[in-house]
């Protein structure tokens, strides 16, 4: 079983991933900024889970956290990069701070991880770097301009990457899911169609994970809507927004 790195394991799709990782024999160094929340774990798989606790958003904390696990284990088999954030923008009233919140989580914070565990996946067996994105990446929507763009800069980032890895043997899988029950979407106050339970989405990506697949997309049908609506022309993409938003004042 391989040796693995999950940031955000402490709620949502993370805590739910977390415990079908374990479950199917991994060891796990589990990531978080609160120790307790991930006490329920390290209890019950005391033998497999190693605490990878910081702030993601601080890179000394996670170079301390890669030296920690590099102590530990030598090498990561598997990396996966779940932490992150959602904010949205209110109509009318911009926020530069709201932003740079969500990009400095989602992005620079996940540029921290990739720099201090790519030396750690370079010396495991059969390496896979697994990064969490967003169907959201492929259709602008009202709102969600931050968070958003945030989640087009990870699909870049990683699919640049996975070419630059590829050479090394280093597996590259981005994860674009839709709507997800966790306690961020809990505070979102738009229809969520097809909404999954987080440890539904667990079960389906730690299923598909062994695969290497170069990208794991859910739910289908509205994945796949999405894919379409975003390759239509931008007025017809505009109009489709704009429609949207005037729901969403109702």
């Amino acid at each position: 079983m391989s040796r693995c790195w999950l940031t955000g394991a402490s709620s949502g799709i993370g805590a739910a991933l977390a415990q079908c990782l374990l479950e199917q024999g991994h060891q796990l160094a589990l990531g978080g900024r609160d120790a307790e929340r991930l006490a329920p774990l390290t209890e019950r798989f005391p033998e497999q889970t190693l605490l990878a606790v910081g702030d993601l958003d601080d890179p000394d904390q996670v170079a301390a956290i890669a030296a920690h696990i590099g102590q530990a284990w030598g090498a990561l088999d598997m990396v996966v990069l779940n932490a992150g954030t959602c904010e949205y923008l209110e109509p009318g009233h911009f926020d530069p701070a709201l932003v740079e919140r969500v990009m400095r989580t989602n992005v620079l914070a996940l540029s921290h991880c990739l720099a201090a565990a790519l030396p750690l996946l370079r010396a495991g067996r059969q390496p896979q770097l697994v990064v969490m994105g967003s169907s959201v990446s492929w259709l602008a929507l009202p709102r969600a301009g931050a968070y958003g763009a945030s989640k087009a800069a990870v699909r870049y980032l990683v699919e640049s990457l996975r070419i630059d890895l590829a050479h090394e043997g280093i597996a590259t899988t981005l994860v674009s899911p839709g709507f997800v029950d966790t306690p961020l979407t809990r505070r979102n106050d738009f229809p969520m169609p097809q909404l999954w339970t987080a440890p539904r989405a667990a079960r389906y990506i730690a299923r598909r994970l062994p695969r290497r697949p170069l990208e794991i997309n859910f739910p289908g049908l509205f994945t796949f809507a999405l894919r379409l609506l975003g390759a239509l022309p931008a007025r017809l993409r505009l109009a489709l927004g704009q429609r949207l938003a005037r729901h969403e004042q109702d």
